[in-house]
C-alpha cells in the first residue's frame, strides 16, 4: 500500500482495482534499493558451519 499510495501517488480507488501484474509493470522501470538478492550456497554453507543450530537439551 505504502508504495502504490506513497510512491505511484495513485488513488486508493485506482490501486485497489489494480490486478498483482499492472502494480508490478508499473513498479519495473524504478531502482531498487535494497532489494534482496538470494544467497549463494556456498555462503549459506559457510554459515551453517559457522553457526550451527545447538541440540536441544
Amino acid at each position: 500500500m505504502r508504495f502504490g499510495l506513497g510512491v505511484l501517488r495513485l488513488s486508493a480507488e485506482s490501486f485497489w482495482a489494480m490486478t498483482p501484474r499492472e502494480l508490478a509493470a508499473a513498479s519495473a522501470p524504478l531502482p531498487r534499493h535494497g532489494a534482496a538478492t538470494a544467497m549463494a550456497r556456498a555462503q549459506l554453507d559457510s554459515l551453517l558451519a559457522a553457526f550451527p543450530d545447538r541440540q536441544a537439551q
